[in-house]
């Protein structure tokens, strides 16, 4: 039997049911492509045609300096210049007439020390001041030493540049080459005193970096600049080396070697947290191991006091085994180099 509803009328229902499923479809289409053409790096990925990536934020990079990028003398000199470390930065061994031997002088600062040469070597805005100690550890650059105030005590945030060795007397130079020079039957020998070197190693690599840490608090500001140890011997037979075989010497190499690393690494990851902080100072390392090469212990021309014994006390002279004034002629272009050189990213204006 016949519907009710006529042939044209249910054809008209039947397309009025698509039409509006398709008009649904239609809509859906409309948005999904308005949304990729509102989203450019989702229409530069679907749709390819070599779209252009949008440009950097600035200082999107967390090793961007926050401030405009300064010449690194300038960095250096816009404040005050001060000198701390040891007995390598104050001077033993380059004494220059009775003005250097004052036996009131405990720290043992000579004339002919590099922190002079340095600190004629550019203009200061805030001049220079030399702190080093004969002797120091990182503990006595913290808290003093024989009298002496605490050398951190001479920085603040006025201070645009320190140089600084030290790490020798944590580990125990003095003692080491005594024993590698005196060779007693009942003694460790040279090569035997190994072990405690790498205990006394495996704490400064906890202090240095403690000690870093309070210098850039300090200053801020500062250009820091960490100085290793020069190597002291040849290591060629037949060259004087003080009742030191060549095996010994080079053995004692490799440790003046180990402790350079040591405070490489201190240095560098030190940098790392102040370019990450967007800090305005930095800390930065002098490779001193071979800048007596051709002038170590012994040779023609040294670089390096041999030992040197008091027929007097019985005992080495503190200018064993320490650089001469060549010695610290040698180090001060080191400095002056890294001065001008930079530590290899932006330094920034103070904020």
């Amino acid at each position: 039997m016949a519907s009710p509803r006529s042939w044209p009328g249910r054809v008209r229902a039947r397309l009025g049911e698509r039409g509006s499923a398709l008009a649904v479809l239609v809509l859906l289409l409309v948005l999904v492509v308005g949304t990729l053409v509102a989203m450019p790096a989702t229409r530069c990925e679907v749709f390819g045609g070599g779209c252009r990536k949008p440009a950097r934020e600035p200082h999107a990079d967390p090793a961007e300096p926050a401030g405009r990028p300064v010449d690194p003398v300038a960095a250096a000199t816009r404040g005050a210049y001060v000198a701390l470390g040891d007995s390598y930065s104050s001077g033993v061994g380059a004494e220059a007439g009775a003005a250097d031997q004052n036996p009131l002088d405990r720290c043992h600062r000579t004339s002919k020390a590099y922190y002079h040469q340095v600190s004629t070597a550019f203009g200061f805005a805030g001049g220079g001041s030399f702190w080093a100690c004969s002797g120091a550890t990182t503990g006595d650059v913290l808290k003093g030493k024989g009298g002496e105030p605490p050398q951190l005590g001479r920085l603040g945030a006025g201070t645009s540049l320190v140089t600084i060795s030290i790490g020798g007397n944590d580990i125990g130079f003095s003692k080491i080459l005594a024993g590698c020079v005196v060779k007693l039957p009942w003694s460790k020998g040279c090569q035997g005193q190994g072990p405690d070197i790498a205990t006394r190693m495996a704490t400064l690599r906890q202090t240095l970096p403690d000690l870093v840490t309070e210098i850039t608090r300090r200053a801020p500001r500062a250009r820091v600049i960490m100085m290793a140890y020069p190597r002291a011997f040849s290591e060629v037979s037949g060259v004087d080396g003080d009742n030191i075989t060549v095996a010994d010497q080079r053995w004692l190499n490799a440790r003046t070697h180990d402790l350079g690393e040591l405070v490489r690494e201190t240095a560098a990851e030190a940098d790392e947290r102040i370019a990450a902080a967007h800090g305005a100072g930095s800390v930065e390392f002098v490779d001193a191991y071979s800048a007596f090469a051709g002038h170590e212990v012994g040779s023609i021309d040294p670089y390096m006091n041999g030992l040197a014994v008091s027929l007097s006390a019985l005992a080495a002279e503190p200018r064993s085994f320490h650089p001469t004034v060549k010695g610290h002629e040698a180090l001060a272009g080191l400095f002056i180099a890294q001065i001008k050189k930079g530590p290899g990213r932006p330094l920034a204006e103070p904020r």
